[in-house]
C-alpha cells in the first residue's frame, strides 16, 4: 500500500525547531514520543511508495513497531472518497499516497493545539520548544542532537503559572492545558470511541473547543473528517480556493458537506497539491507577547 512518509507525518512537525521532530540531510525523519510503555525514538525512512523503514529505540520501542501500521492508517478504508470537484480530483489522483494519522497520543497533540489558540503560530511554537525543552526528557538512543520526549501529564499539571507567563502563555490556555493534563487518563480513552464519542470526550474540558478538538481527531484519532471549525484562515482559503470567494465558517461546513465524512482529508489533499490559496490583503497578524504583558 503506497505512503508518502513526509506528507502524512507532515502535520506532527509543530514548526521548523520543533524539539520532538527532526529531518535529517539523509532523508531520515526522527520522531521523539511517549508511549504507554515509555519514552522512544523512532527514525522512519521512505524506500519506494509501497516501504518504510523503521528503527526504534527506548522502552516503548517494542510498542511503537506494533502500532506504526496502525498509526499510518493503513487499515482505512477511503472506497467511499470520490470527490466531485476538480481540483480535490486531481489532487486525490496525484497523491493517493496521502494517509490519514492515527498516533494514539492524545495528550501529546492536544497540547500544542491549546498553545495555538487564538494566537500567531510563531508564538504558539515558540511556547511549544521552550517548554518541551524545560520539561521534556532527551530523546533515548541515537537521536540527532536537541530532541526531547514530550513532558509527561504529571509534568504539564505542574508546571507554575509564572513558567507559562515566561513561555508566553497567558492564563486562559496555561488553565486550558493543566486541566487537561489532570484528565489525560479519560482523554486517551477517545482513541478507542466512535469519532462522536472521542469529539464530545475531549471537549469535556473547559477552554477546549470544535477546532482544538479537531486539531486533536487530526493527528491522534485517524480522523478523515476532522474539519477545524473556527480555524482563523482556512474557511477563507476554503472558498478562494474551492468557490474563487471568500468563506466564513458557516459557509465552509455547508460547501464541504457533500464530502463527509472526508472533510479533513480533502482539506490535507489541497494543502499538499499546493493549490490552497488565499489573497493577500494587507499586513501581517502581530505576534502577541504575553510575557510581557
Amino acid at each position: 500500500m503506497p505512503v508518502n512518509l513526509a506528507l502524512t507525518l507532515g502535520p506532527l512537525q509543530r514548526g521548523r525547531g520543533d524539539p520532538c521532530h527532526q529531518r535529517t540531510s539523509d532523508g531520515a525523519l526522527w520522531r521523539a514520543s511517549r508511549m504507554d510503555s515509555g519514552a522512544v525514538t523512532y527514525r522512519l525512512t521512505q524506500h519506494g511508495r509501497n516501504e518504510i523503514h523503521s528503527r526504534a529505540w527506548g522502552s516503548g520501542a517494542a510498542e511503537f513497531a506494533d502500532q506504526l501500521p496502525r498509526m499510518l492508517c493503513l487499515d482505512e478504508d477511503s472506497s467511499d472518497f470520490r470527490p466531485d470537484h476538480p481540483k480535490i480530483a486531481e489532487a486525490h489522483r496525484r497523491f493517493p499516497d496521502l494517509r490519514m494519522l492515527r498516533t494514539g497520543r492524545v495528550l501529546e497533540s492536544l497540547i500544542p493545539a491549546i498553545l495555538e489558540q487564538k494566537v500567531h503560530g510563531i508564538a504558539a511554537r515558540r511556547s511549544w520548544r521552550e517548554l518541551v525543552r524545560r520539561y521534556g526528557e532527551p530523546a533515548p538512543g541515537p537521536a540527532p542532537a536537541g530532541m526531547y520526549i514530550p513532558p509527561t501529564a504529571d509534568a504539564w499539571r505542574h508546571i507554575p503559572s509564572w513558567v507559562f507567563h515566561r513561555a508566553n502563555v497567558d492564563p486562559q490556555r496555561s488553565k486550558t492545558i493543566v486541566l487537561a493534563a489532570r484528565m489525560a487518563d479519560r482523554l486517551e480513552e477517545a482513541v478507542d470511541m466512535t469519532r462522536e464519542q472521542a469529539q464530545q470526550r475531549l471537549r469535556l474540558v473547559p477552554g477546549i473547543g470544535e477546532w482544538t478538538a479537531a486539531e486533536v481527531g487530526q493527528r491522534a484519532l485517524g480522523d478523515s473528517d476532522a474539519l477545524s471549525v473556527g480555524d482563523y484562515h482556512l474557511a477563507a482559503i476554503v472558498g478562494w480556493t474551492l468557490a474563487g470567494e471568500p468563506f466564513d465558517d458557516d459557509a465552509m461546513v455547508e460547501y464541504l458537506e457533500p464530502l463527509r465524512p472526508h472533510r479533513y482529508r480533502a482539506i490535507r489533499l489541497l494543502e499538499v497539491s499546493g493549490q490552497a490559496v488565499k489573497p493577500k490583503f494587507g499586513p501581517r497578524t502581530a505576534v502577541t507577547d504575553h510575557s510581557k504583558i
